[in-house]
């Protein structure tokens, strides 16, 4: 009996059965991918020459450990493999990967295989689990924090190099479509930069583009956000991108806060964005503030003023942006030191003369690159700081504080985002001109998003103006706030990491990330029912219970760590009224968890609305034949009251063009709430707690269950294919 077809769903590659049958040189002819948006939820299929099917990932698996003798040499090797092949899935729920890494890597210590002596399908699962998760196991293995996986990972790799190399090329690398991922042969270099035709050409992940003059052990690297709001998406690609590179050298990171504009800065702010370096698995080694060396700072301005490479201008701001525009010198570039330092003292003293005064770098008013055009060192600026007080009335710019704080601080490569372009050769100039260590640049894309403001400034606007309920919105692209929304950190990291540290520039849609975090919740949140309270209808089962009942049943049918629900049986049940208005007359219908029934008879109003049905249950018939699979809920008085919350862009453009106002595009309607019905068993989730409302979508738990009148509020979590528009 030979293998006819091998079919699954493009979007999830059956790694662990494709790499077992290219291990046993087993015979499959090329295997069927199917569309991933309609049969996503369908499993791995052999069909045999005598028409006969197998489904399943572990049952492929086992057929295959069977036929080849991978499948142990005694029944408790056999029962040792099965206890592998219920372990491996965990490696794909971002969570717990790091703590299932841990688990294999101390079960290894004395061994070479998983299970007896010598290969089996338990090894071939977990294999193909780590190597499935692409650059989140490609960093582990890179910090060598699990010597034992690595080492037995490495074995299986250099042992069957040819077979798993075919299956990582062509499954891992895009995963998802089916086809092979253009990966180079080994030990092929790879050439990265701006052309985005050279970075198709590339199989190296552009996170792993290496670091100039990096040496393992020796990197230190910095993340430093500025005190003046939450931690954003943009802020986190950059913060995962610093612990990636200082992992991957074995150096250190810091985590630095850019403390010189009093005027925005608080504690909330320092407080908040530790919480959400901390949410997002952020590991450093220390944190520092710019305002830590303050007085190193105005000692080096005082000195570059005195050696004539900087001076003190009173010049009107908006005439002083005019003339840097038009390359025009200002009238106090050619100021004594004398007078520089007298202006440079009320300056200090914050007195009113200093006040109309700046301290400027003397570089280049003619440079075509308008950044080196004299920009400002230190501003006069009489406003406590969060910190330290009143104690200075001077605060540096980020442009003069950054380079010399990086070099002082032994920062060996400063990674920032291709906004700051223009900027790199200034922060190259002013290192110079100080006589410090040079640090290494090295640029990253900015991470833009459609229809999404990552401006601090502007989302202050939204905060301040009352648009949204605070920075943990869950309409903001905020860290708290897509938390909020229901977005699991991994999703963020695997997004994030994929993109990697490409200078190509991207507009990223949201269904992507959404997508990656269906794929993190739908194996384990567990479900629940949930009735629209409006126009809801009731149907009536003339032979239905006359007691109610109660059966216990799993929240989630796959997942048994999402514990069980007590369902109730009654003969008067709750169905939504969208549901009610496809139904006909003596149609069989399924009751999704209970069976079958046929609709006898069915009420509406003078406007043509169903109000109101009547039927039979019909245990004994098949769901096959049905049409409408429907969700419903008992007619008792144990439901629980919510409040569904559905949320839209804050803008209704996909991107600004530069100029252009977001105050012109936002959008009227960003929220929308709509009471419901739900099982009694919600009254016990928590906040925070991810769900799936059968045939509505998934939800995070913003309030739980306090009493009765307050419904629990569940926020919306798209799922990457659903319309988000409220209007």
């Amino acid at each position: 009996m030979e293998i006819k077809d091998f079919c699954f769903a493009s979007d999830a590659p059956p790694l662990s059965v494709i790499a077992a049958a290219k291990i046993a040189s087993l015979s499959l002819s090329p295997p069927t991918v199917t569309n991933a948006a309609a049969d996503s939820a369908s499993l791995p299929v052999f069909v045999f020459s005598n028409g006969l099917k197998l489904q399943g990932t572990y049952v492929l698996l086992r057929y295959i450990g069977r036929v080849a003798n991978l499948y142990g040499q005694d029944p408790f090797e056999s029962s040792q493999i099965d206890q592998w092949l219920e372990f491996a899935p965990i490696l794909s729920v971002g969570s717990e990967f790091e703590n299932a890494c841990n688990y294999i890597n101390n079960y290894l210590q004395n061994r070479t295989f998983l299970v007896g002596h010598c290969l089996s399908i338990a090894d071939i699962a977990i294999w193909s689990g780590l190597a499935g998760t692409g650059l989140r196991w490609e960093s582990c293995r890179k910090s060598k924090k699990f010597p034992n996986v690595v080492r037995w990972f490495n074995s299986i790799f250099d042992e069957y190099s040819d077979a798993l190399n075919e299956v990582i090329s062509t499954y891992v690398g895009k995963k998802g479509s089916g086809k092979p991922a253009g990966a180079k042969p080994k030990g092929q270099q790879v050439v990265s930069g701006d052309n985005p035709e050279k970075g198709k050409a590339s199989s190296k992940p552009s996170s792993e583009i290496d670091l100039p003059d990096a040496e393992i052990g020796k990197v230190c690297l910095r993340f430093a956000p500025e005190p003046s709001g939450y931690l954003h998406m943009g802020h986190s690609k950059a913060a995962l991108l610093n612990q990636y590179f200082a992992q991957r050298y074995q150096g250190q990171m810091i985590i630095r806060f850019d403390d010189t504009n009093p005027a925005k800065e608080s504690n909330e702010f320092v407080d908040n964005l530790l919480k959400d370096i901390e949410t997002l698995g952020i590991k450093y080694e220390t944190v520092t503030h710019t305002s830590d060396y303050f007085p190193q700072l105005m000692e080096m301005a005082e000195n570059l003023i005195r050696q004539g490479k900087a001076y003190v201008d009173d010049t009107p701001r908006e005439q002083m942006q005019k003339e840097r525009m038009d390359g025009i010198e200002s009238k106090c570039r050619s100021n004594s030191v004398e007078e520089n330092l007298k202006l440079w003292k009320e300056m200090i003293a914050g007195s009113g003369r200093g006040v109309q005064c700046c301290v400027r770098g003397k570089l280049d008013m003619q440079d075509p690159n308008k950044s080196l055009r004299d920009p400002v060192y230190y501003r006069c600026n009489p406003v406590p700081h969060h910190r330290i007080g009143s104690k200075y009335k001077i605060y540096p710019t980020y442009d003069f504080a950054c380079p010399f704080v990086d070099s002082l601080e032994g920062i060996t490569h400063a990674l920032r985002s291709s906004e700051y372009h223009d900027r790199n050769a200034q922060y190259d100039r002013i290192q110079a001109d100080m006589g410090l260590r040079k640090v290494h640049i090295y640029e990253f894309s900015r991470l833009n998003m459609v229809y999404t403001i990552l401006s601090k400034r502007h989302l202050r606007w939204f905060v301040e103006n009352g648009k949204v309920d605070g920075w943990d919105d869950a309409r903001f692209p905020t860290v708290q706030g897509i938390v909020r929304r229901g977005l699991k950190i991994e999703a963020l990291v695997q997004f994030i990491l994929e993109q990697g540290a490409s200078k190509n520039l991207n507009l990223m849609e949201w269904d992507k990330l959404w997508t990656i975090n269906k794929k993190i919740i739908d194996p384990v949140c567990p479900r629940h029912t949930a009735v629209i309270e409006e126009q809801r209808v009731q149907l009536t089962l003339t032979n239905g219970p006359d007691q109610s009942f109660v059966r216990i049943i799993p929240r989630h049918k796959k997942h048994e760590g999402a514990g069980e629900k007590a369902t109730t049986y009654t003969n008067r049940i709750w169905i939504d009224h969208a549901d009610a208005e496809f139904i006909s007359v003596n149609e069989e219908i399924t009751l999704m968890d209970w069976g079958n029934a046929i609709v006898k008879e069915i009420e509406k109003d003078q406007d043509g609305k169903v109000t109101q049905l009547s039927g039979v249950l019909h245990l004994e018939g098949s769901v096959k034949t049905t049409k409408l699979k429907l969700t419903w809920l008992p007619d008792t008085n144990e439901l629980v009251n919510l409040t569904l919350v559905d949320f839209d862009y804050l803008i209704t453009k996909k991107k600004l063009e530069e100029g252009e106002s977001f105050l012109d595009v936002l959008n009227p309607c960003t929220k929308r709430e709509t009471a419901a019905l739900g099982d009694s068993n919600m009254r016990n989730l928590k906040r925070g707690e991810i769900l799936q409302l059968e045939r509505k979508g998934y939800f995070r738990c913003d309030v739980p269950f306090v009493r009765p009148s307050k419904p629990v509020v569940l926020f919306a979590i798209p799922d990457g294919r659903q319309a988000t528009s409220l209007r």
